[in-house]
């Protein structure tokens, strides 16, 4: 249960960080009209750095999606393995939720 934890904890930060280097692309072109030596000079190192966090994100995503793959595997082998068991776990889980649904 923890690796889906872990799973959905990347894929937040990974869609975080897309909204931030977005957000940060955005003021870029906005900002593209001030002029000044010390302007340019931090244009150019926000440039840098937001090139480098799309790397770092690009990377990130990648390793989610490889996580999401390998987790996905190592169910659909489990459920081989183990169909009836499978299909007893899930039909537990359905009549739990079933009878919580039920109250209200």
């Amino acid at each position: 249960m923890s690796n889906v934890t872990d799973l959905n904890n990347s894929q937040k930060i990974v869609a975080d960080m897309k909204a931030v280097v977005s957000d940060a692309e955005d003021i870029f072109r906005e900002t593209a009209g001030v002029a000044g030596d010390k302007m340019l000079d931090v244009r150019q190192r926000i440039s840098e750095r937001l090139g480098a966090a799309k790397v770092r994100v690009a990377n990130a995503e990648a390793a989610v999606l490889e996580k999401s793959k390998a987790a996905a595997a190592a169910t659909d082998a489990c459920i081989r393995k183990n169909p009836w068991q499978s299909v007893g776990i899930a039909a537990s889980v359905g009549l739990v939720l079933g009878m919580l649904i039920g109250r209200r």
